[in-house]
Parts: structure tokens; C-alpha cells; sequence
């Protein structure tokens, strides 16, 4: 997972609109996907410039614009000038850092929105910043860099499938929605197999590294929890037909989508809840081993107390001990304090306490 907070020195003193990219530096060159599609026509093109998208705007065809990366600043100023997206927007897209938020304006929608999903190796979770720009007949999606969880949804416009080349790109950014708060399952499971594994781990012993996994997991909890929660308002914004970009019928659709980032808060809240519960154990196996320690050192020295009593008495130097003269004493004290710790010994196996 990223950092938590990004740093925003760059942006001291600036003018608002200043385009300055923060965020993760990723090496290589912008890409440029341009999807074009109605019900019975679909084209893809890799783009190498920006500008010849440009022709297409004003095509009546649905548009899907993807850009990923975000180092080219020069590439992003340019969606200013043709497409007419306001300064502040670019330098939100530019800024990863972002809140998930949505902004009504008046001929584009603006939504920024966190897309996780698990490495190529399933090993580490991936969190970056997506932003839709979704305006008349086009849809311009940012990412931070190259891999997403689209493919499903470039699947479906190429092979016709379902409703997706039927509807207008209102129902293109739904699927688009949907398949990133879907792949958070995906996430969340992976989660759950390694809480598994760690609850098994403490059933059999508590180690220094369970608390640092116990710990991890909290705090990438903590970080689901707050890239997902406002997705709650992008959505309840969208349903609630603030934008006239939005259709009745896909208001249909947004409503699963809102289900679903509900179950999603509700297995985040009870996973959080499983740590901490994870966490009291180990802190009550730590404390219980302390105290079976304890526990063994008290037996011992029970044991040994009178027997160091007794070695004590006969170890002070008096002249006048009968016992220091007697020709059995010393087999008579060692016999002594034998029959002591023996005695002690079987004392305590009948109460129990070892």
C-alpha cells in the first residue's frame, strides 16, 4: 500500500491550476488507448500523441479515452484546451493524494476514485489513483501507471457482450465502477486467507513477528477503509441524478454498485474487529507465558528458600552447635532438606500448580 500522506510541498505558494505532478515517478512513455464503439461498430487504437484523439471529439460514437501515467504534464495541459476541463480538475488528476470525490460540472462529470487489486505475483496489494472525466458520447479515465482492472470491461465491448455497446457512457463509466469496488472482493479475500493463516499461527505459539503482522494488516485496513468509505458519496451523488449525464436506467445499475461498497465496509469493519481481537490474544498469550514463567521460577524457589534456611543456620560460625560434632549431622541435615523439597515437590503437584 502507499504512503498515507503524500508529500504536498511542491504545491506551497503555487496559484491554483498550477499543474505539477505528485505523486509516484514512473518511468517510460505516456500511453494513449482510444476505444470507439455503438451497437454495431467497435474500434481500438494505441495513440501515440494526444491530438489525434482530438478529431474524434465531436463524433457521434461512444469515446473511452485511457490514458496511463501521469509524468507527461505537458500531455495532460493539452485536455485543457480542446476539451475544455477546467485547470483545478487537471491538477486534482495530477495530485494523487486525492479524497474519492465527485464534481458535478456543467458539461462533465468529474470522479476521483482509488482502484486497488493485487500485484501480477498476488502477493502485494496495488492502490492508485483513477479519475473519469465522463462528458457527451466520451469517457477520459487517468491512471497512474500501466495495469489495471478494466479487462473485463474491454472484453465486453469487444465481443458485443451484454448491454455495455448499447447504452450510452453514462452505463461505460457504471462498468467501469463496478469492476474496481468488485475487484475490492478480491482484495478482501486475499485478506482473509492471510488472517487465517495468522489465526492459526497464534493458536499454536505467539512469535514477535505475528505482532508485526497483526499490525500490518491493521494498518492496511486502516488505508481500505478510507480510499473505500467515500465511494458511498460518489455513488449516492450519482444516484441521486444531480448530473443530467446520468440515466434513469442506469440509476438501476448504481444502486448494486452501492450494495456492494456496503458489504465491502461491513467485511472491512469486521475484519478490523478480527485484528483486534487477534491482537488482545496475542497480548493475553504473551502475558500467560510471562506467567507460566513465573510461575516455574516462584516452584523454584519455594523449593529452595527453606533448604537455604536450613544451609543457612548450620553455615554461622558458633562454637557451641552440638550438630557441627555429631558424626551423622551432615547425612542428617542433607536428609533434611532432601525430605523438605521432596516434600514440597509432592505439595504442590497436589494443588495442581504445576
Amino acid at each position: 500500500m502507499p504512503r498515507n500522506i503524500k508529500k504536498q510541498s511542491k504545491m506551497a505558494g503555487l496559484p491554483p491550476g498550477t499543474l505539477i505532478h505528485i505523486g509516484e515517478k514512473n518511468p517510460g512513455k505516456t500511453k494513449i488507448t482510444l476505444l470507439t464503439y455503438d451497437q454495431d461498430h467497435y474500434e481500438k487504437k494505441i495513440l501515440n500523441t494526444i491530438q489525434e484523439c482530438f478529431i474524434y471529439k465531436d463524433t457521434p460514437q461512444i469515446k473511452w479515452i485511457n490514458i496511463d501515467g501521469l509524468q507527461d504534464v505537458g500531455l495532460i495541459q493539452q485536455l485543457d484546451e480542446h476539451f475544455g476541463i477546467h485547470p483545478l480538475v487537471l491538477e486534482d488528476i495530477l495530485n494523487t493524494g486525492q479524497r474519492p470525490k465527485i464534481e458535478n460540472f456543467e458539461n462533465y462529470l468529474f470522479i476521483v476514485l482509488k482502484m486497488i487489486y493485487l500485484s501480477p505475483q498476488g502477493n502485494d496489494i496495488v492502490s492508485e489513483q483513477v479519475s473519469l472525466i465522463v462528458g457527451q458520447n466520451i469517457c477520459i479515465s487517468f491512471q497512474e501507471k500501466e495495469g489495471d482492472v478494466f479487462d473485463p470491461v474491454r472484453k465486453r465491448l469487444e465481443e458485443n457482450k451484454g448491454r455495455i455497446r448499447k447504452l450510452g457512457v453514462d452505463y461505460l463509466a457504471y462498468a467501469l465502477l463496478d469492476a474496481i469496488v468488485d475487484n475490492y472482493y478480491v482484495v478482501l479475500e486475499k485478506f482473509a486467507e492471510d488472517m487465517e493463516i495468522l489465526d492459526e499461527t497464534l493458536m499454536n505459539g505467539s512469535e514477535i513477528t505475528t505482532a508485526r503482522k497483526i499490525h500490518k494488516l491493521k494498518r492496511v485496513m486502516i488505508d481500505l477503509r478510507k480510499q473505500i468509505w467515500p465511494l458511498r458519496e460518489i455513488i449516492g451523488s450519482l444516484q441521486r441524478g444531480e448530473s443530467k449525464l446520468i440515466k434513469k436506467t442506469t440509476v438501476l445499475y448504481l444502486r448494486d454498485i452501492y450494495d456492494h461498497i456496503i458489504q465491502v465496509m461491513d467485511n472491512i469493519d469486521t475484519s478490523r474487529d478480527m485484528l483486534s481481537g487477534m491482537h488482545d490474544v496475542y497480548l493475553s498469550s504473551i502475558s500467560n507465558k510471562m506467567n507460566e514463567i513465573m510461575k516455574t521460577l516462584t516452584i523454584f524457589a519455594a523449593i529452595f528458600i527453606p533448604l537455604t534456611f536450613v544451609a543457612g543456620i548450620y553455615g554461622m560460625n558458633f562454637e557451641f552447635m552440638p550438630e557441627l560434632k555429631w558424626r551423622w549431622g551432615y547425612l542428617a541435615v542433607l536428609g533434611l532438606m532432601s525430605g523438605i523439597g521432596v516434600g514440597l515437590i509432592v505439595y504442590f503437584k497436589k494443588k495442581k500448580w504445576f
